[in-house]
């Protein structure tokens, strides 16, 4: 039995689906990984064929919207399935979704399944009063539309986002579909980080990452530490991140402003997130929406507290006052009060984050997370 696993960025496969792979070989799955851009993450792509994983490099812009492209991405997946003949095939985030449930279908596979890890700049403004969508969106909502219409089941990771394909038309009724808790996180990995001190105290020390998008609330972060520095000129924002090739992406300018003026210490993009979530007492995450954040999870799993916002796939991470706060979209006031709080109450650090590893280790385990989506594939 083969299964085909379908991504656009071979640098996320082993961070955000490595357990689950290692899942369906463990069932005695022979696993095929397509992916563009391989020959750009050798080190990712060694550590796939090390693990008895083969790998297939296909055309695909991760970001681009020329149809001729993508017309050569469904192609190229329609060329591999004849060729290697899954038995079952996973397509996660938005192309690899679209063409490769399209080419599944086209190549006959018996088991086509989808997996929804965030909406993006395709449904930007989608929940809105008054939303019009854009000649792009229409264009994407049709196609993910007709994708979906060939899947055996699609999995959401938030029911927000499940509730919103429905609402949209997105999503068929006589599609089968279901709510996962998010990638999931192993927690055996992310061991409990000693908090920062000064004095025997935990001083508060937040962190930020993210890819540089406008709609991960990077611009909120960095006002909300312009006006926490304002009244409290020693407390330290870090931002880990890269500026990103999306229409959305903040401008290198402007990221080096912030850095000039002493807003944010940025790190730059790290293969290994854990030392900053180590050196932080506070997890920040003011994104306008997600699938279920990763970073959250990691940041929970290694126990700090979390601040992020009331938005779908975020609100889901955090038990309000319970294992941190969530504030509304948009809104850097109230976020910058939100991190106020534990600078004037330095024991909510040290409370919220075991209350976060907690939450972590009960909803958000990955073993459970994938136990489940084996379940419902029908694999057992």
């Amino acid at each position: 039995m083969k299964y085909l696993i379908i991504a656009s960025y071979p640098a996320s496969i082993l961070k955000f689906r490595g357990a689950l792979i290692k899942a369906l070989q463990d069932k005695g799955f022979e696993i095929h990984i397509a992916a563009p851009e391989f020959e750009v993450y050798p080190e990712e792509c060694d550590s796939l064929i090390a693990l008895g994983y083969t790998v297939h490099d296909i055309p695909m812009q991760r970001t681009g919207t020329n149809p001729l492209k993508d017309a050569k991405t469904l192609s190229a997946l329609y060329l591999l399935m004849k060729k290697i003949k899954p038995d079952y095939v996973l397509g996660y985030t938005i192309k690899p979704v679209i063409y490769g449930s399209l080419a599944a279908k086209l190549a006959r596979v018996p088991h086509i399944f989808a997996l929804i890890t965030g909406l993006g700049y395709a449904f930007s403004g989608a929940e809105e009063k008054g939303y019009k969508k854009s000649n792009l969106q229409k264009v994407m909502h049709q196609l993910y539309a007709a994708a979906l219409l060939t899947a055996d089941k699609v999995f959401f990771q938030n029911p927000d986002d499940q509730a919103l394909f429905k609402k949209m038309g997105i999503l068929k009724p006589s599609t089968p579909s279901t709510v996962v808790n998010g990638s999931g996180v192993n927690v055996s990995e992310y061991s409990v980080a000693p908090l920062p001190t000064e004095n025997g105290e935990s001083v508060p020390r937040f962190l930020l990452i993210a890819r540089l998008l406008g709609a991960k609330g990077v611009r909120e972060y960095a006002q909300a530490a312009a006006i926490i520095k304002s009244r409290h000129l020693n407390v330290q924002f870090d931002l880990v991140g890269w500026v990103d090739d999306n229409p959305d992406a903040i401008a290198q300018r402007e990221l080096d402003a912030w850095i000039d003026d002493g807003l944010v210490s940025f790190l730059g993009k790290l293969n290994d997130v854990k030392p900053a979530i180590a050196d932080s007492s506070v997890y920040v995450l003011p994104s306008y929406r997600e699938g279920t954040p990763r970073t959250v999870l990691e940041a929970m799993a290694m126990g700090r507290a979390v601040i992020t916002t009331d938005a779908p796939g975020c609100r889901e991470t955090v038990v309000d006052g319970h294992n941190g706060y969530l504030v509304p979209v948009k809104d850097v006031d109230a976020l910058a009060a939100a991190m106020e709080k534990f600078i004037t109450d330095p024991d909510l650090i040290t409370n919220m984050g075991s209350a976060a590893r907690q939450v972590a280790m009960d909803k958000f385990d990955v073993n459970a997370v994938n136990q489940m989506m084996l379940t419902e594939m029908g694999i057992q």
